[in-house]
């Protein structure tokens, strides 16, 4: 089994303690034998490269820039970068506007012409075209979220947490952490615009959940959020013909026995279907699912991530390996994956990163 290169987002404009200041985007190589991680380099000089996203031929890699509201005029972007995929090394084509303030998530669709962007601190999505070279072009489409929830610190207006795109292509979907609901987009790739579904133009939580993440599994016929404000996981039946969501199942990420203050972050399904991962900062653990027969999900374990917060995970194309990133104590976890099981065995090999905040493979 050949070795894969490993993107981390992380945060730069933050000091860390004893980590030190984050450069950027930070480049290893996963040893998929081993596990071991190994430094490549470092892509600096962009601002809070939060969250990362790959086009489907791994020739170009995007980037949040994640920032807020400057002076009255939104200051979030979006930077593209060609991958040499010899080397991992990642060169700088552009930077465009994402139409929004603090840009915190974004995903490349099916064609390769197109990356949608959610813009949590202003709660709007925005499509953006790319030019044959990679590079980006100025957005195609905007859409600005309007309402509440019923929390007045965290939903005191839309927060888009991202956005994902159905295999078909057809359909984009925007957890709204403010709302309370899954905005459902019917997605034109080639005039580049999203428009409200007309079968369903949104999916509803629980009042408080405050939806994060959004998964889709392999068969197409489940969907899976994250839900950070009460750590749950919902877990909705699919209609890829319509693009409509129907909530089957929502369990706690959580063990029974845990009092403290935890908030859930990514979700993550495995590459074989059988299971889906998801992270608890404060509990700071991985929380193990089993999907059964009707896409329901039962509890299997829960795993430390061996550091505080664990902002992001992800599992290798193979589904052999994990890698946990803790943003407060500034590492990087590797585990083993027992993919008959789903359980996750602690390996010896980590990294320090300041910050990290996303985790992507290229392979």
């Amino acid at each position: 089994m050949s070795d894969i290169f490993v993107y981390f987002g992380t945060y730069t404009r933050r000091e860390a303690t004893g980590a030190g200041r984050s450069e950027g985007i930070y480049i290893y190589n996963l040893n998929r034998e081993s596990g071991a991680l190994t430094p490549v380099g470092t892509m600096s000089g962009v601002e809070n490269p939060s969250f990362l996203a790959l086009n489907p031929a791994k020739t170009h890699l995007y980037a949040v820039a994640e920032l807020g509201d400057g002076d009255g005029k939104p200051m979030g972007g979006v930077s593209a970068f060609a991958v040499d995929s010899k080397t991992g090394f990642l060169e700088l084509l552009n930077s465009e506007a994402s139409k929004g303030d603090g840009p915190c998530h974004l995903s490349v669709d099916a064609s390769g012409t197109k990356v949608l962007v959610s813009n949590y601190g202003s709660g709007s999505v925005a499509v953006l075209p790319l030019a044959d070279d990679g590079s980006l072009l100025p957005a195609s489409d905007s859409v600005q979220h309007e309402g509440s929830s019923i929390n007045p610190q965290r939903q005191q207006g839309p927060h888009a947490h991202s956005v994902n795109l159905d295999s078909n292509n057809r359909f984009a979907y925007v957890a709204d952490l403010g709302l309370d609901k899954i905005l459902i987009y019917a997605f034109d790739a080639d005039a580049g615009t999203i428009t409200a579904n007309r079968a369903q133009p949104w999916a509803k939580v629980k009042a408080g959940a405050g939806p994060r993440h959004f998964a889709f599994h392999p068969n197409n016929q489940y969907a899976y959020v994250i839900n950070e404000l009460d750590s749950t996981m919902t877990v909705f039946a699919f209609d890829g013909d319509k693009g409509t969501l129907d909530e089957i199942q929502t369990l706690s990420t959580l063990p029974d026995d845990f009092d403290g203050t935890s908030y859930c972050a990514e979700v993550r399904v495995h590459p074989n279907g059988k299971f889906v991962y998801g992270s608890n900062r404060g509990h700071d653990s991985i929380a193990v699912f089993k999907v059964q027969d009707d896409g329901s999900l039962k509890t299997v374990e829960y795993t430390s991530s061996q550091g505080e917060f664990p902002r992001n995970f992800n599992l290798d194309p193979s589904g052999e390996w994990l890698i946990a990133a803790n943003q407060n104590t500034h590492n990087v976890f590797v585990y083993q994956v027992d993919t008959k099981t789903g359980k996750l065995t602690a390996t010896d090999q980590s990294a320090v990163i300041p910050y990290p905040v996303c985790v992507k493979f290229l392979g």
